[in-house]
């Protein structure tokens, strides 16, 4: 064993006994730094570097074999420690890594539905039962005001201001925010408290206040939400990767297709900076290109 390697080593126990950091963790920063290991030997490498742009060579030949943002921030955080222990330990006092920036988180443009796909969706529950009403209900609801899951497990009766054809929503850190709702999505609500809910809160034979019941009674669980949401996309042969927030990306997506103010949509959505609205301005500008694309007579 080398003495690169006998440090490696003696760090990997600092961390597991003295730190009490769990074995997949210790793993992890196996695996980053006998990585970093052999690239320093392939590089004749006899001590480790202190210079910053040495650590960048390597980071830079781990981008090119392929490996993804989340994975070099990842290296650096490893490396950092590491190189910190190693100062600390007085193995080695020049520490290239204050210098190394992690790098800029990848932002994936969030999956969307098509009108189409979500028309499809909406259709799959069996209206002709108590617990299809209120699933057309609950995702009728969803895409007509693209509040969170959580949001819409924890709406309660008197959120729901029939006559003004708005929601309160409480958000994220507590926020409330006025949401309107269209006449389809409040005509299934209505549906849904007259036929459905009144028979499950006896059912339960213990009121609550939540809008939306499982098929006890009791509140229904976001997971189960998703469940449900996942079942009706099987059913309705949607192959797209649905995620907890797709129908929320499928509203604001769709708003911003048919010219809504991306102000607006950011207030509906409660996000407190536009920049997280943005994001769907890519899709609606893919969606742009591709009715010119359709419709332009030189194309």
């Amino acid at each position: 064993m080398t003495k690169l390697e006998e440090q490696i080593e003696d760090y990997l126990r600092y961390i597991q006994l003295e730190r009490g950091l769990s074995n997949n963790t210790v793993l992890a920063y196996r695996q980053d730094l006998l990585e970093f290991l052999t690239y320093l030997t392939e590089n004749e490498f006899k001590t480790w570097p202190t210079q910053a742009t040495d650590i960048d060579a390597f980071l830079a030949y781990e981008k090119d074999q392929g490996k993804a943002s989340s994975s070099i921030s990842r290296l650096i955080s490893s490396l950092r420690k590491f190189y910190q222990w190693m100062a600390r330990q007085n193995i080695q006092k020049l520490n290239p890594m204050i210098e190394i920036d992690p790098p800029k988180k990848e932002r994936h443009l969030p999956v969307a539905l098509s009108v189409n796909e979500m028309e499809r969706l909406l259709e799959q529950p069996d209206v002709d039962t108590k617990l299809g009403i209120r699933d057309r209900a609950m995702l009728e609801t969803l895409y007509a005001t693209g509040m969170r899951v959580s949001e819409l497990t924890n709406l309660t009766e008197d959120n729901i201001h029939l006559d003004l054809k708005l929601i309160r929503v409480l958000g994220k850190g507590s926020k409330e925010r006025l949401v309107p709702i269209s006449d389809l999505a409040l005509k299934w609500l209505e549906t849904y408290n007259e036929k459905v809910r009144d028979e499950l809160i006896l059912k339960s034979g213990k009121y609550n206040d939540y809008v939306f019941l499982n098929g006890r009674g009791g509140k229904l669980t976001r997971q189960a939400v998703w469940q449900l949401i996942k079942k009706y996309c099987l059913l309705a042969q949607i192959d797209k990767d649905v995620t907890p927030h797709t129908l929320r990306h499928t509203f604001a997506t769709h708003l911003l297709e048919n010219g809504a103010d991306l102000r607006v949509v950011q207030e509906i959505l409660g996000h407190s900076d536009i920049s997280t609205t943005q994001i769907y301005t890519n899709l609606t500008q893919k969606h742009i290109i591709e009715v010119y694309r359709q419709t332009h007579p030189r194309n």
